[in-house]
């Protein structure tokens, strides 16, 4: 997340009417990156947080996919457990290879569905990011995401999941996006700042191939800390935010 962005353009999200957030990754662990921390604040008032991933990840480490991808599930279930997500979905399709496309949107429009959130978060599908050049997967999610929570909303946009599946079209209200230029922030408190390490740290196997990689108990509280200058505060998650309408999440006709 970009620290150097003006604090005077970061507002605190409008986010007290929350009753279900739907975070959409392309892979375990990638929640845990700064997400996860807004998650153990709402989870905390009991706010209902799903986690849809589209891969089991199991590209990401030294050790052959069918050993990987299984335990990279576990690793995520018990990463959800340290921030309250008790809603977990990994759909199969290929990590490393993820093309967007309608298979990709029609999955997420499911999900929107099934789950009906009030919020749901993505990656922005941007190539250059704060961090570097984003990888492929992460482009091709946040993308999808982007679409597919308009194709939610739409009952003639995949009009088989109400004809085949009984899912109706659910238009939610907020969609709020990572990996770009932040417009609102959520302030983190100490509690779910241990709770977000604990969250990454749950994925240990999948840490242990990055000899490269910080400490999660040193990586989070720096992230929240950038974050919390940007924003104005000792630690933040900031989003990029976009309300899609002006009332409550509803239903289609």
């Amino acid at each position: 997340m970009d620290a150097s962005a003006d604090p005077q353009l970061l507002e605190p999200l409008d986010d007290a009417a929350f009753r279900r957030v739907l975070v959409v990754v392309a892979h375990p662990d990638d929640p845990e990156y700064g997400t996860s921390a807004a998650v153990a604040e709402w989870t905390s008032r009991g706010v209902d947080v799903g986690y849809l991933l589209l891969t089991a990840g199991e590209a990401g480490m030294q050790r052959p996919p069918e050993e990987a991808g299984p335990l990279r599930a576990e690793e995520q279930r018990r990463a959800c457990e340290a921030v309250g997500v008790e809603r977990l979905t990994i759909l199969d399709f290929p990590d490393g290879v993820l093309e967007y496309g309608v298979e990709l949107r029609r999955a997420v429009a499911r999900e929107i569905r099934r789950f009906r959130p009030d919020a749901v978060i993505g990656g922005a599908g941007e190539l250059l990011v704060p961090w570097g050049i984003d990888h492929a997967d992460h482009r091709a999610a946040g993308l999808a995401t982007i679409d597919a929570v308009r194709d939610a909303d739409n009952r003639w946009v995949f009009p088989e999941l109400l004809r085949d599946e009984d899912l109706s079209p659910w238009g939610a209200t907020w969609l709020m996006l990572t990996g770009s230029r932040p417009t609102n922030y959520v302030e983190i408190g100490e509690e779910a700042e241990r709770r977000a390490v604990a969250s990454l740290a749950a994925h240990e196997a999948y840490l242990a191939d990055l000899p490269w990689h910080p400490a999660p108990e040193e990586a989070i509280p720096e992230m929240l800390r950038a974050q919390g200058s940007a924003a104005g505060v000792p630690r933040a998650v900031a989003f990029t935010v976009h309300r899609l309408r002006s009332g409550s999440p509803s239903e289609s006709d």
